[in-house]
């Protein structure tokens, strides 16, 4: 059981539903990380932006970008997660992967579709929720409109670190931040959301505000709004642990089912 987890956010420009040339960017950009990590996060639909041309850029779990991505997270020793556009079955799915080194893939399909730009027209919502045993470390990693949604985050499984990849707009920023944080606090977990930045194929302006808080709200990271950049956080299981049992504010959650 690893006591830190070393992470990688990437936050990046995309190219509009070209996932060659995304691929080709986010190469380099896992490249260019020096020593050793546990985790890479990718924004949401890192192939191919937040679009709703499906057809136009789906792939297959047995596609390019999944052999990509198995590649990449043998070559770093470093598992690796984000979300594409993936079509089985004759539907369409926002999924994200965790892919790990030994190339085992776990999969979560978005649950809460963006109604707002008619996503659930396009894309297959799921209904599962999904805690990742890595390293061990318990992970519920989870995509974008996801992040207004407190109840399916919560916190029954005692995870230690909640994420967000997203493609999160300029206009409704302050909601992410403000969300994020909140997440954080009432979850008494890390909380890291990692998002694009640049203008879409659909006129659509992304700033990024990629983070990292702890499980008490204080902000780990500090990337610069609009830009590019890479930034490695280390997550302590003391933190999570020490202020657990010191505060025990989960022992008094609610119980819920949710249907």
């Amino acid at each position: 059981m690893e006591k830190e987890l070393k992470v990688a956010l990437i936050q990046a420009n995309l190219v509009w539903e070209n996932p060659q040339k995304n691929r080709e960017q986010f190469t380099e950009k896992i490249e260019q990380i020096s020593g050793s990590i546990n985790l890479i996060i990718l924004p949401e639909m890192f192939t191919s932006g937040f679009t709703m041309n499906a057809e136009k850029v789906a792939e297959t779990m047995d596609g390019e970008t999944i052999t990509w991505l198995k590649d990449m997270a043998a070559k770093k020793d470093a598992a690796i997660v984000g979300s594409l556009v993936i079509t089985e079955a004759g539907k369409y799915y926002n999924r994200l992967v965790f892919v790990e080194p030994s190339g085992k893939i776990t999969i979560y399909n978005k649950r809460h579709a963006f109604t707002l730009v008619g996503e659930e027209k396009t894309y297959t919502a799921g209904n599962e929720k999904l805690i990742i045993d890595y390293l061990g470390w318990k992970i519920c990693p989870l995509i974008c409109y996801d992040l207004r949604f407190p109840v399916w985050a919560r916190n029954t499984e005692n995870y230690e670190v909640l994420i967000y990849v997203a493609n999160w707009p300029k206009s409704r920023v302050t909601a992410w931040d403000t969300l994020l944080k909140a997440r954080a606090i009432e979850n008494m977990s890390y909380c890291i959301g990692v998002n694009r930045v640049g203008v879409d194929g659909v006129n659509s302006e992304y700033s990024g505000h990629s983070a990292v808080y702890d499980v008490l709200g204080n902000q780990l990271s500090n990337f610069e709004p609009h830009e590019e950049g890479t930034q490695i956080i280390t997550l302590e299981k003391r933190h999570v642990e020490a202020y657990r049992n010191k505060l025990k504010f989960l022992n008094d959650r609610d119980a819920f089912s949710i249907h």
